[in-house]
């Protein structure tokens, strides 16, 4: 071997210490930077990391290898500028055929292609051979043998995980013959978490391509690991790094979740030292939803969005910050805002004339100098920038009067983007300065970065970590408008992303260990704090991770699915007769009486001993993975040892229609039977889906236990809250529902529930948050299982989407 062994870590010994003289390709990349960044500390950072990583692969030059690793960034973070630092130094080792598994979307492989060319080829032409090009992803190229024999010469190949593309691959590395003995080869796996684990298809044609090579290495990047970290490490065709695991250091002025959303202070942190995040976030009221996205796939054909006051306000919002960007003249030249509301492409369409017809009256009242929209564009931009101070993210103060002569030129030249597999638009920031709207789905939503965003409205829901974090596009660099983004959401999606930050600073914590331990990934699994309403990845990719109890506190849990199949009928008449051994416990116990209202019965001051009682003997559907009893009695006894959750209250809803069938609670005392249809899927329960009825309880539902100032007035969620830390902040409520088994509906996107049973028992929970020594209730996580196992099942799931 050409250079000494002097570094150790880990017992694994370490052959790269950083670039020689005699290099080429990292010192073109390197001054490359420089003329990018300006900023030696940027390109001593990235030498850095780089470093770290090429130093975790194995010698070029070992007669055979398989190093499998992950390198974890940021969202939006410089991922590919590492990678790119990370193949220039492999290949002036000598390291020689390098294949990037570029995402499942043409527009990100075309970005990864036309960036490595710019960054690594260009500077050096006669070193590489592009195999693949920008405008074409691998297809049938010859004999890999007469590519492979030409020396002093690396090949990259810049290909989509897509099962057509990736055989095709493997069928013409099979024609390289001998030549793939001595060809060191690089897989870099761009988004690494995405089809790359838990697929039917891509992963096993992933393997055989590196069974392929007697010497490779393989290094994975995301900036969404959990499903990389969940895999069982046993399974010798899956992808785990076993070898190494390398977290990159957070990049200066880079705006993640923390800057954003501030997080959760962990166990060992004072709340004061925790970031609380900038006010970048504005909230999109619950009753504008409906207004933004569809309900359902039924409605999606013909629904058409409403210009709402946050659609509106996000609008304007770009218009101001993009002027005020073109008074400073400094940082990126482009301009974009994103909508981000459904996956439906024909929603994305619908947007269209709304916000054409925004731009037109708002061209009309700046050219008439309309006093009532200046006046509400001043008093937008003066109350934003107050609430963001431009001098406190070293940015240039811009007032009203500054950036006015430029807002209708702003407005006029900015274009409309609907950017997904449809529309014959695409992003395109290689024709000059943009100012663009951008709206679409799942091509906006992973990967593809969108230039100069300073303005996003985001109400598309997620069911994973991975893919609502993914869908944070705001995420990024944003020298010259630091103090501008500004993001619309719920504040349900608020509050997720929060958590997020505080799962991402748990995770990094983890990773860091190894370099200052002597663990390992094969005997040390990193942590994954898990949330009551999202799931860490995909199911199929949880299926070997280990788990434990989960939080709920401030949350609402309840029933959603229900098996109405014939087939379901014991299982529903076993949750009536659970709920009516606790009626029948409430009545026997002191404090108990009607609620206000003939159709509701409240009992208070329950024993906890009967709520877990009843959770122990009622069952949720196992598609409600926020709601399984073993994990909710776990988290139960936990408040309870912390001092807490020991008294219930305990409610039976009921519904006041005069036709609604009867109830009995107890032997005197009846109510109504509340309605719950189902939601119209088009697989149906014929097809073995259970029920699903979306919601069962309503705010309203949630005071019934309260002293309400105004009387019965609709209240936020927030003020409810507040209500209920108020006046019982150590209560949990228990809500039953004895739902009509039939409940006939008319209601658009519904069927009735048509269940084989007297009663459909519905349930919902409300935990109070946790306060003082309470405070300090575990939360759940989920991590690999580094125990061998014996014994594993067959995946039975679908592939993730795949482009040709």
């Amino acid at each position: 071997m050409d250079e000494p062994h002097s570094v150790y870590r880990d017992n694994r010994m370490t052959w790269y210490t950083g670039p020689q003289s005699e290099d080429r390709n990292w010192p073109s990349l390197a001054q490359s930077l420089r003329d990018k960044y300006r900023n030696e500390e940027a390109v001593k950072a990235v030498d850095d990391a780089s470093t770290k990583v090429v130093s975790l692969l194995e010698h070029p030059k070992l007669a055979e290898f398989s190093t499998r690793g992950l390198v974890v960034g940021f969202v939006q973070s410089g991922k590919t500028t590492n990678f790119t630092a990370v193949m220039a130094k492999a290949a002036d080792r000598g390291y020689k055929l390098f294949i990037v598994l570029s995402g499942v979307h043409n527009a990100l492989r075309k970005q990864t292609q036309v960036r490595l060319k710019n960054d690594l080829i260009a500077a050096n032409p006669e070193l590489w051979h592009e195999v693949t090009t920008p405008e074409r992803d691998f297809g049938e190229r010859g004999n890999a043998a007469a590519y492979l024999a030409a020396k002093d010469q690396h090949l990259l190949l810049v290909v989509k995980k897509n099962a057509a593309v990736l055989r095709k691959l493997n069928a013409w590395l099979g024609t390289a013959h001998e030549y793939l003995e001595n060809c060191p080869t690089l897989i870099i796996d761009d988004e690494a978490d995405q089809s790359t684990v838990a697929t039917k298809k891509i992963n096993p044609l992933l393997y055989k391509v590196l069974s392929k090579f007697p010497k490779v290495g393989y290094v994975g990047y995301t900036a969404t690991p959990f499903a990389n970290l969940l895999i069982d490490p046993s399974v010798e065709q899956d992808f785990y790094p076993r070898d190494f695991i390398v977290n990159l250091p957070k990049p200066v002025g880079h705006q993640g979740t923390e800057v954003l959303f501030g997080r959760e202070p962990l166990d060992w942190e004072d709340a004061a030292d925790v970031p609380g995040g900038y006010d970048m976030i504005r909230r999109v009221p619950d009753d504008e939803v409906d207004d933004l996205k569809p309900k359902n796939k039924k409605e999606a054909p013909t629904f058409t969005p409403a210009l709402t006051g946050s659609l509106e306000a996000a609008v304007r919002w770009f218009w101001l910050a993009t002027a005020a960007r073109r008074v400073r003249g400094t940082g990126n030249p482009h301009s974009s805002m994103l909508i981000h509301t459904s996956v439906d492409s024909g929603v994305h369409f619908a947007f269209v004339p709304v916000l054409k017809a925004l731009r037109s009256r708002t061209l009309e009242g700046l050219g008439r100098d309309t006093r009532k929209l200046l006046d509400e564009l001043r008093l937008q931009w003066t109350e934003e920038t107050a609430k963001v101070r431009a001098a406190d993210l070293d940015e240039v103060p811009v007032s009203f009067d500054d950036l006015l002569p430029h807002l209708r030129t702003v407005v006029r030249e900015t274009t409309l983007v609907v950017d997904n597999y449809r529309s014959s638009d695409r992003l395109d920031y290689d024709s000059g300065p943009v100012t663009t709207i951008a709206v679409g789905g799942n091509t906006l939503s992973r990967g593809l970065t969108l230039e100069g965003l300073v303005s996003s409205l985001f109400v598309r829901g997620a069911s994973a970590y991975d893919t609502l974090l993914q869908m944070g596009r705001w995420f990024g660099y944003r020298d010259g408008y630091a103090d501008l983004p500004r993001i619309w959401m719920t504040d349900e999606l608020q509050s997720w992303f929060r958590h997020l930050a505080t799962v991402e600073a748990e995770m990094r914590i983890d990773i860091d260990r190894y370099m200052t331990t002597n663990e390992n990934p094969m005997t040390f699994a990193v942590r994954l704090r898990s949330h009551p309403k999202l799931l860490i990845t995909a199911k199929a990719k949880m299926r070997d991770a280990v788990k434990a109890e989960a939080a709920y506190g401030g949350h609402l849990i309840e029933s959603r699915y229900f098996d109405v199949r014939p087939e379901g009928r014991p299982w529903l008449d076993r949750n009536a007769e659970a709920a009516k051994s606790l009626i029948e416990d409430c009545l026997l116990a002191n404090g108990s009486g009607p609620a206000p209202g003939e159709n509701r019965v409240l009992f208070r001051d329950v024993p906890h001993e009967r709520v877990t009682r009843y959770l122990a003997e009622y069952s949720f559907h196992p598609k409600s993975t926020e709601a399984d009893s073993r994990r909710l009695l776990g988290y139960i006894e936990k408040r309870l040892r912390a001092g807490a959750l020991k008294r219930w209250n305990v409610a039976v809803i009921g519904s006041n229609r005069t036709e609604a069938k009867k109830y009995k609670v107890g032997s005197d005392f009846e109510i109504g039977m509340v309605r719950r249809g189902r939601i119209d899927f088009e697989t149906g329960v014929a097809a073995g889906e259970p029920a699903d009825i979306k919601t069962l309880t309503s705010a309203r539902d949630t005071t019934l236990d309260l002293s309400l100032p105004n009387g019965p007035e609709e209240l936020k969620r927030s003020d409810i809250e507040k209500l209920r830390e108020a006046q019982v902040p150590d209560v949990g409520l228990l809500l039953l529902y004895p739902i009509d088994p039939i409940s006939p509906t008319t209601a658009v996107g519904r069927v009735a529930l048509d269940a084989p049973a007297d009663v459909v028992m519905g349930t919902a929970l409300l935990f109070p948050h946790p306060a003082g020594d309470d405070d300090k209730v575990e939360a759940e996580y989920f991590s690999a299982n580094l125990v061998e196992q014996d014994d594993v099942d067959a995946l039975e799931i679908d592939d993730e989407e795949e482009e040709e």
